[in-house]
């Protein structure tokens, strides 16, 4: 199973920037799925998340200017992130959950770096 996450990169505050992960090695139709990130010096927080059945958290400080999606038929996950600043400067993550009958499992990837220049 492997989750690559990319389109991250150097942009201007107000600007934006969409972040895709692909999922391979396992199918994300029945899973939740998540946007962490993970700033200089802070523990890693959840960003966005979205079920199978669609329904969104965000919080509060994004609310409005990220939204979650997904493309089950091709196992892609998106992050679009408008009107950027620099406080969503981070290391975003993605995550996918998997329930089995016994629990569930994180997978994670290895991440994509967000700076935002005021």
């Amino acid at each position: 199973v492997q989750l690559q996450a990319s389109g991250g990169g150097f942009v201007q505050a107000g600007e934006s920037l969409k972040l895709s992960c692909a999922v391979s090695g396992m199918t994300i139709n029945t899973d939740d799925v998540a946007w962490y990130r993970q700033g200089p010096g802070n523990p890693r927080d959840l960003v966005a998340s979205l079920t199978p059945d669609g329904v969104t958290h965000y919080i509060g400080s994004v609310k409005g200017r990220f939204a979650i999606s997904r493309d089950n038929s091709k196992n892609m996950v998106y992050l679009q992130m408008n009107n950027l600043k620099p406080e969503d400067t981070a290391v975003y993550v993605c995550n996918v959950k998997k329930y089995y009958v016994l629990g569930s499992h994180n997978y994670w990837g290895r991440g994509t770096l967000v700076t935002v220049s005021s």
